[in-house]
């Protein structure tokens, strides 16, 4: 007899696709690199923003905030080389391809990357992804275009980070120990 279509009608039917539902829910799916990507808000928040008066604040600011928005400006410099790629389709079109690479290996891992039964680092991944895009992408004719757009984010980010406070970055109780001396 086939129950295709049919709902259940007892609590023991539908006790086994509760449990299913409930592991989907509780499993984070979703990498911790795009899971640490923070809230845009927050990271434009003006209150935030301030000079520092010391070099030494600048840089333990810039560590601290290239850590905590580490996949949001990721993010921004992707988008500012697909900008800079607009009048450009078949470096667009690489890029498009490159933006898969991106998402299958570094932003929608569910565990780390494996290779050989060993764990590559995110950290690792990042920086190679990054080599990789921009050495296929200068292949092309559009170096000029590339370099400015790498360049002018990389200015934007460095002075984003040197002059957001890091004192309010982590309201949730977060471990600040590892990021800021």
């Amino acid at each position: 007899m086939t129950t295709y279509g049919t709902n259940p009608t007892s609590a023991k039917d539908l006790a086994p696709k509760l449990e299913y539902i409930t592991r989907a829910n509780d499993h984070n799916y979703v990498r911790p690199g795009l899971a640490t990507r923070r809230p845009w808000k927050q990271m434009l928040d003006f209150h935030s923003f301030d000079f520092p008066r010391k070099i030494a604040t600048v840089l333990t600011r810039i560590r601290a905030n290239t850590v905590y928005f580490q996949t949001n400006y990721t993010i921004i410099v992707l988008f500012s080389v697909f900008l800079s790629l607009v009048w450009n389709p078949f470096s667009l079109l690489i890029l498009v391809a490159l933006i898969g690479a991106w998402l299958f290996l570094y932003f929608l891992r569910d565990e780390p990357l494996a290779v050989f039964d060993h764990e590559i680092d995110h950290r690792i991944v990042l920086i190679l992804m990054s080599v990789l895009t921009l050495s296929i992408l200068f292949l092309t004719n559009a170096k000029l275009n590339i370099a400015v757009a790498v360049v002018a984010t990389a200015v934007a980010v460095l002075a984003h980070a040197a002059v957001r406070k890091t004192e309010d970055m982590y309201q949730n109780g977060e471990e600040t120990s590892r990021l800021i001396p």
